[in-house]
């Protein structure tokens, strides 16, 4: 059955100023916005299908599968690619409950929530739907992140190979701790924060697909990026030479908590930690909150045949540094600082991922179809996909 409705896809922007979270009318998430920051609204109509509706002959195949977190992130997408089409599933998010693609269904999105749990959650309910082929679609998991101030600046987009999950330790309050400990952080099985974990959970670190990664970067790296007066202001105050600049896309991995973490001391601790579990493979560019979630249970889809991790890509873009700049004191800059970042790092996602998305659904015959070879280990830092020409390179 088809109902006809009407989506406000950019919530109510009244609310964005504070918090989203207390918004029953709006699709939307606990999620702060700096003041003065405009949000556009746009109002799509679309078509609703009723849970049921779907058989193992009428299942939607996507070429690109958009995963995004929470609202600001899904609203650049909607009205561009003409996503008219909601698709429900038991398990999607209370909030987004529907997936959403194009009349011919070969570009879909989904928004989790936020957090590792809604994540990881909401990806697993996505690949046991029954509403979906999933096995040759390419994940374009898009959202936003802060940046170490090394690696890029306000409004950048990165690129990943590796993920590493930074919040699997023991923590202690550092005025506990005698002056040889450089961090409250230290690995879990460890003693020191210099040592590799004693023991793993397995979602610690993953390697996705760098010749897909590298393909990718090519096409997007020439878009010309949107900004803020205010963000190119704020920028100045940074003596790094990536901070400083402009926003362009590149490639930099990223690290996951559900900490929102702030500092300059969290952040060396942090890229030491990456450093170690990608066996010196990896420096940190970009935090986030979702990514090794959604690639355990993509990992775990993955093993069962009914996804291709192969065709994951990680896109980040910039809505704040992860740490302030000199004279500045990290509280300072979490709590009453307004970088300019937001807005740009929402556009960015979309004007950084719609060039690949046309690539690989316009030239999906010859080169996307059949897949874009890894010439790198994928996986998970268990070795969990068999069969792989190449060793795991983490653990």
């Amino acid at each position: 059955m088809l109902t006809r409705l009407l989506l406000v896809a950019g919530l109510c922007a009244a609310q964005v100023q504070k918090s989203l979270a207390d918004s029953s009318a709006c699709s939307a998430t606990a999620t702060v916005v700096p003041s003065g920051t405009s949000i556009p609204v746009t109002v799509t109509v679309t078509e609703t299908v009723t849970a049921g509706a779907s058989s193992a002959s009428a299942l939607v195949k996507p070429k690109v599968f958009i995963i995004n977190h929470f609202a600001l992130e899904e609203a650049a997408w909607t009205k561009p690619l003409k996503l008219t089409k909601l698709i429900a599933a038991p398990g999607f998010s209370p909030l987004f409950p529907n997936a959403k693609c194009n009349a011919a269904g070969a570009i879909c999105q989904l928004t989790t929530g936020e957090g590792e749990i809604n994540a990881a959650s909401t990806i697993s309910a996505l690949i046991q739907s029954g509403k979906f082929d999933l096995t040759t679609t390419y994940f374009l998991v898009a959202g936003i992140a802060g940046i170490n101030p090394a690696c890029g600046t306000l409004g950048s987009v990165a690129l990943q190979h590796y993920a590493v999950q930074v919040d699997l330790a023991y923590e202690i309050d550092p005025r506990e701790l005698t002056s040889n400990y450089s961090s409250g952080y230290i690995p879990l099985g460890a003693q020191t924060p210099i040592q590799y974990p004693g023991f793993l959970y397995g979602t610690e670190v993953f390697e996705v697909n760098a010749a897909l990664r590298d393909k990718v970067l090519s096409i997007a790296s020439n878009v010309t990026l949107n900004d803020s007066s205010i963000a190119a202001e704020y920028r100045t105050k940074y003596t790094q030479f990536p901070a400083s600049q402009p926003p362009k896309v590149f490639a930099g991995d990223g690290i996951t908590s559900d900490v929102f973490w702030h500092g300059e001391l969290l952040g060396k601790a942090f890229s030491q930690f990456a450093y170690i579990l990608t066996n010196g493979s990896s420096t940190y560019c970009v935090t986030a909150q979702e990514d090794n979630a959604v690639l355990e249970a993509m990992l775990r889809g993955s093993v069962a045949k009914q996804v291709d991790f192969s065709r994951i890509i990680l896109m980040r873009a910039a809505s704040n540094f992860d740490r302030p700049p000199p004279g500045v004191t990290a509280a300072e800059q979490l709590f009453y600082t307004n970088q300019g970042g937001f807005a740009p790092s929402v556009q960015n996602l979309y004007l950084a991922g719609r060039p690949i998305i046309d690539e690989i659904v316009g030239n999906w015959d010859g080169v996307y179809g059949g897949g874009i070879e890894p010439l790198n280990y994928i996986g998970d830092i268990y070795g969990s996909i068999k069969g792989q020409k190449y060793r795991p390179d983490i653990g």
